[in-house]
């Protein structure tokens, strides 16, 4: 996965790497989903799900670092997100997390296109 404006040369191995990784994630997503929804209600607390999600986008992220492939900023974003919501969510306590994540994208983005600016003459 690359980055907004960001363009990376794969090779082959890493591309299949790449796609393993993301089945896996898909797999593990479904998994969790399907578990959590055969539990009985009240028995999982409220943002686990939230939690399970950014676990696996982190998750693949530091597999894909310790591959020594680039990691994805935006989903290492999401992933830390989705994981302080549901922790939040745990605790009872209301947090703007999607307010918070747009600002960060957004500031994200813009770091991107200055620092692109920067490095060319």
């Amino acid at each position: 996965m690359s980055t907004i404006g960001a363009t990376t040369e794969v090779r082959p191995q890493e591309g299949i790497f790449e796609r393993q990784l993301e089945h896996i994630g898909w797999a593990l997503f479904l998994i969790m989903i399907g578990g959590l929804a055969l539990l009985p209600a009240g028995w999982v607390p409220e943002g686990t799900w939230l939690v399970g999600v950014g676990l696996i986008m982190v998750g693949m992220n530091i597999t894909r670092h310790r591959k020594g492939i680039r990691i994805s900023g935006f989903t290492t974003l999401l992933g830390v997100a989705a994981m302080a919501a549901g922790f939040f969510s745990m605790a009872g306590i209301d947090f703007p997390v999607f307010p918070i994540v747009l600002v960060a994208i957004g500031l994200q983005i813009l770091y991107s296109v200055l620092l692109s600016k920067r490095g060319t003459p």
